[in-house]
Parts: C-alpha cells; structure tokens; sequence
C-alpha cells in the first residue's frame, strides 16, 4: 500500500513499485500499464502521481507511450531474422486451416520467464495460485534426508565424489527408473536412459541434439510458456497445435506436415499443463501414423506421471520408444531443489544425446541420484506420490468448489495438479492487480506462443483452496 513518508513521495513509491516488478520479469515485455484514471483509482492517489510515475519509468527506459494506447513495458530488441511473417490466411479459412496455413512460424515475446520469476519472488506466506509445484509443507518427508545420509558415509562419499560419475548417470537410479517405465508399459532398459538436471534439461539436450536454427517444431497450444521460449531462443519456427480434450487437434498438425516438414512435435500427453487432458488412444495412434508418414520425433514430458494413473495412454508406450523419447523428473512431486530429471530415447539416439548432455554439463550429480534411487527402490517414493495424490483430490474438491461459488467456470474439467478457469475480465490486468495484495496469478495469455489478451488462467488446486484468495480474487475482479 503506497503511504507518504518524508523520505519517499508517493510518486517514487508507485515508480520503484512498477520498476521493480519490471526488472524481476513480474511484468513481462508488451505488458500494458493500467491506464492513468485505472492506476490513480486502484492505488488511491492523484493522476498527476500516476502520470509523474509513468514519467519516471519512461526516463528509465522501463516502458514505452504508445499514441492513444497507453503505456507498455518496454520489448527487447528482436532479431529481424526471427521475427516470423505469417503468410495471409483467406477469410473463409475455417479455424483450424487458418492455424495451419497462417502460421508460417511463431515468434514468441520475451515474456515466458515472467511467472518461474514469480516462482522464486517470495515476498509473504500466502499461497500462491500461479504456483506450478506443491506447496512445500506438502512435500516434507523424512525419508529423503534418510536417504542423503546413507549415501554420504565417508568411504561412499569418497567412491563417488573424488571423481566424474558416469556419463549417462547413475546405472543403479537408471536401473531403478527402468523398472519404474516398465510399470507404465515404456520398454526402456537402462542402457536407453540419460539423467539430466531436471527433466527441463532434458527438453532442451533433445532440441539442441535434434534440431537446428530455422527448423519447425509442433508445440501444443495452450502449453507451458518456457517451451515456446526456450525454442524460439534456440532460433526454432514454432507451430502451436491447438490442444483438444482427446489429443492434439490432428487436422492441424497433418496440415503442418504438408506445409512444413516439422522435425519434432513436443507433448504432455497426461495431466496436459495448463488443461490437465489427457490423451485418448484413438488419438494417440493417429499421432503415431502422422510421425512415422512425416518423418519427425516426438518428445513426450510426462512430468505429472507421479500423480496420475499407470494405465494412462502414452505415446511412448503405444510407439515403444521408436520415434519418441520420453522425458519425466522428480521435482513436481519430491524436491523441486533436487534437479533430477532423465529421458529414455531409441537405441539409435542415445549417443547423440549423450554427447550434447556431456557437453553442457560434462555429468550430473551422483550423490542425489544414488539418494534417489534409494527412495525408489525402498518404496518410499510410491507410498509418498500416493499420499499426495490423495491430498490433491481433497484439495481440488474444495478449490472447485469455490471457483464456482466465486461465479468462475472451468474451460477443461477439473483434472491433475491445475485447473484452466475462465475469469471473465483480462487476466493480465487481473494478475496486476492481485500483485499489489500478493497474489501471484498465472494469466491465459502465458499458455500461448504469442501473448495475446485472454480471460483465462491456470490455477493451482493446491493453493487455491482457501476461501481468503477468492474473496479478494472476486473484489478485485468486480473492479474491473
């Protein structure tokens, strides 16, 4: 709340407010400012303080004033050799044609970091509903500290420490993860499994070793904003594949195949993020048949595994680890701080994954990873994702409840760790607005490869199930 004081006028209040949020990537680029009357009425001040403030941010470089739209933060340069022109697109195009035909790539704005910055922007206890992992308090055990402590005994802590570990990682976690694929129908064996510094690291050693600049890639559309950006930087074309309730709309994607020549298709086939669909065997088949007629890869994150059923269809199971690679970790459902992650790939592909892993990180860390396998093998980690999984049911029964009580809708039906709400005012502005109370919002536009405005957002049934978040979430949309 903005307070005079006699060292702070409440001009530079509003302006350090504003400044830091953009410097922290809490407003991201092209982000537009709430116009001056909005400002002066949310923040109970004066317009001239809101002008003076926007003056101070526009001598700081942080935004920019657009002639009769208002102020926006402020884009980074784009490269003129990334920047996409989509082809035009005849009005007649029906909806899924013109995805297919008008996107002849997709830039995506430096903006997707916004939300994994709020991430680590703890700045009270409140739950925070944008949140993509479990609360903490969810996650304790006593187990993984047992397990630390039995691997660093000084004659093991010397064995495995004093030296690299081995280059795909260690073979008794690979062993144990095997064993894990086994029970979800993957026929991965130890020898096809790479470890990896979180299974996002995974993602990136599969698109470094893969592909190169200027090559189409097929992304599900909403998706996670990371991998729209982590791509784009990479110089790849991204096609977004709208995402259905059955699969990836395949109308579009067969088009993409004519079109394009993509190289790789990346899925969350269970518990997809934002909707939390997941994928039906009809449809997975006819993925599978557009992969092997069109000569590209599939990469499958299945990070939401440890929360739902083993008899969920995946692509990998249905391809047998031909043309897919599967990628999962650990840290959604046991230590985000862990950074264990791994993929399984073709035989074919291992070694050319292996030496782009060996190449960024030379290894990875064995005591985690002999820790983890540990947990495994105990059966400490199954009794402990059962045990969340038990939890998260309660907790989405409630956070339902009150979505709907609190006159929101659900787009997708509520599945998994997160829900996809339909608001019914902005959620750009919206998520602005909950900042100034503390709440860290996820809006709809984040979910897409181009940031476009949208009523939509995803929540996290973990820490939306209070009725405090919604009560202010409701004043604070009325105002709108």
């Amino acid at each position: 709340m903005l307070m005079k004081t006699a060292t702070h006028s409440l001009t530079e209040q509003l302006a350090g407010r504003f400044a830091e949020r953009i410097r922290s990537r809490l407003l991201a680029p092209g982000t537009r400012l709430p116009s001056v009357r909005q400002c002066a009425q949310q923040q109970g001040v004066s317009p001239s303080t809101v002008v003076a403030a926007y003056d101070q941010l526009l001598a700081q470089g942080l935004v920019q004033a657009r002639r009769n739209r208002g102020f926006f933060v402020r884009e980074m340069a784009l490269a003129p050799e990334l920047t996409a022109q989509p082809t035009p697109v005849p009005s007649h195009a029906s909806g899924s044609r013109r995805a297919a035909v008008g996107f002849q790539a997709q830039h995506v704005p430096v903006n997707a970091t916004a939300l994994i910055r709020g991430m680590f922007h703890g700045s009270n206890d409140k739950p925070q509903p944008g949140m993509g992992a479990f609360p903490p308090d969810w996650l304790e055990t006593t187990f993984m500290a047992a397990a630390v402590r039995r691997v660093t005994s000084t004659r093991q802590l010397q064995a495995f420490s004093l030296q690299y570990g081995e280059p795909a990682g260690d073979a008794g976690l690979r062993q144990s993860l095997a064993q894990k694929l086994g029970g979800l129908n993957v026929p991965a064996t130890a020898q096809q499994i790479i470890t990896t510094v979180g299974a996002t690291h995974a993602l990136d050693i599969v698109s470094r070793t893969l592909l190169r600049a200027g090559d189409y890639v097929m992304v599900e559309e909403p998706g996670w904003a990371i991998e729209f950006a982590r791509l784009d930087a990479l110089g790849m074309r991204i096609l977004p594949v709208p995402r259905r309730a059955e699969g990836p709309d395949l109308e579009v994607m067969a088009r993409y195949c004519e079109l394009h020549s993509p190289k790789l298709f990346v899925s969350v086939s269970v518990f997809h993020n934002p909707t939390g669909y997941c994928l039906t065997p009809g449809s997975a088949h006819r993925v599978l048949q557009l992969a092997n007629a069109h000569n590209f890869h599939i990469v499958e994150d299945d990070t939401y595994s440890h929360i739902a059923p083993e008899h969920a269809t995946r692509l990998c199971a249905l391809d047998g680890l031909q043309r897919t690679i599967y990628v999962g970790g650990f840290a959604k459902i046991l230590a985000p701080g862990w950074r264990i992650g791994f993929m399984a790939a073709p035989p074919a592909l291992f070694e050319r994954l292996l030496d782009t892993k060996l190449l960024a990180t030379l290894t990875t860390p064995a005591l985690l990873e002999k820790a983890l396998a540990w947990c495994i093998d105990q059966g400490q980690l199954r009794r402990h994702a059962e045990r969340i999984r038990t939890q998260l049911d309660l907790a989405r029964a409630r956070s339902v409840k009150l979505a709907l009580t609190h006159d929101c809708s659900f787009a997708a039906p509520p599945a998994g760790l997160f829900g996809w709400v339909e608001t019914g005012v902005d959620t750009d502005t919206l998520a602005q607005r909950m900042l100034d109370v503390g709440y860290l919002l996820a809006p709809g536009a984040l979910f897409h490869a181009s940031r476009q405005p949208s009523t939509l957002m995803r929540i996290n049934f973990a820490t939306t199930q209070e009725a405090q978040f919604w009560r202010v979430f409701s004043k604070i949309r009325a105002e709108l």
